[in-house]
């Protein structure tokens, strides 16, 4: 199928398109195109305009600065899997765009792109949210910064504005005794998260969890934090029973909604089997 009629535009910079969003009614941003197409051919997205910030000189690339990376919204989910600095000290986040869709998907498609997008089914909002992402937005009135927790606000919507650009992620670099991980339950045919979680973990010498964050993807109608996971964990000593206990938390809080892939009551127990899993490695990770 053929998207409807639409006109096309191609900034330099990121000052012009944010005078074209300003000044043009109906317009959508063009990052890498692999969530915004599908839906133009399908004819469920029908801008009148696409702005498209593929020609945008800055806003793709990795930098480390202290102890935090500061990635460009359109470098590609290939770039990402591929970064040895992020490979080194945030393996997790490396390891989570390496399961995006497939390598057209990966080499295309862009972490700016997909975060802005929010896909319930999307693999790098449940590491977003365990990891503490913060995102920037730019817009007429200058830059702003959100944190993860305060970015996805429902289905396929996000804290970015309408006249706004989201130009960078910025993702901390953990300490000594952390460990991280993401497992999911993948769609077969699109290897979407049915259930995906992540889990970040910093433990002392003695075990004892002083830092932890877990986020689910998939179950519901956005990205969540588990809380009561995290809760159950913070300051207790990490050990089999305590992750089984805390693990069977994961579907609190989330609005698991039933599709053709299974059932409230099996997603959620997906919840808690993969954060089980997720949680086990994470700490095996953080333990060395």
């Amino acid at each position: 199928m053929y998207p409807a009629a639409f006109e096309y535009h191609a900034p330099t910079s990121v000052k012009d398109a944010l005078k074209l969003l300003d000044k043009l009614d109906d317009a959508k941003l063009l990052a890498g195109g692999h969530s915004l197409i599908p839906m133009m051919k399908l004819r469920l997205a029908q801008p009148k305009h696409l702005i498209d910030l593929g020609k945008i000189k800055g806003l793709a690339g990795i930098k480390e600065e202290k102890g935090v990376f500061t990635v460009g919204a359109m470098t590609t989910h290939w770039e990402v899997e591929s970064s040895k600095p992020i490979k080194a000290k945030v393996p997790v986040v490396s390891e989570t765009a390496a399961v995006i869709g497939d390598p057209a998907v990966r080499n295309k498609g862009t972490i700016g792109g997909s975060l802005a997008h929010a896909d319930p089914a999307a693999d790098m909002p449940a590491t977003a949210i365990a990891l503490g992402f913060e995102f920037v937005c730019e817009g007429a009135k200058g830059k702003r910064t959100v944190k993860a927790d305060d970015w996805f606000k429902g289905l396929m919507t996000t804290a970015v504005k309408d006249n706004e650009v989201l130009t960078t992620i910025r993702i901390p670099v953990s300490g000594p005794g952390s460990g991280a991980c993401y497992m999911k339950f993948p769609h077969p045919a699109s290897r979407f998260a049915i259930v995906g979680v992540c889990a970040a973990v910093t433990v002392d010498k003695s075990g004892v969890c002083k830092k932890v964050g877990v986020g689910v993807t998939g179950a519901g109608t956005k990205a969540v934090r588990a809380k009561g996971v995290e809760a159950a964990l913070l300051n207790k000593k990490l050990d089999a029973a305590t992750i089984e206990a805390a693990a069977q938390k994961a579907a609190d809080g989330v609005d698991v909604q039933p599709d053709l892939q299974g059932s409230v009551e099996y997603k959620a127990h997906l919840c808690r089997v993969f954060a089980r899993r997720a949680l086990e490695a994470a700490l095996k990770r953080a333990q060395g």
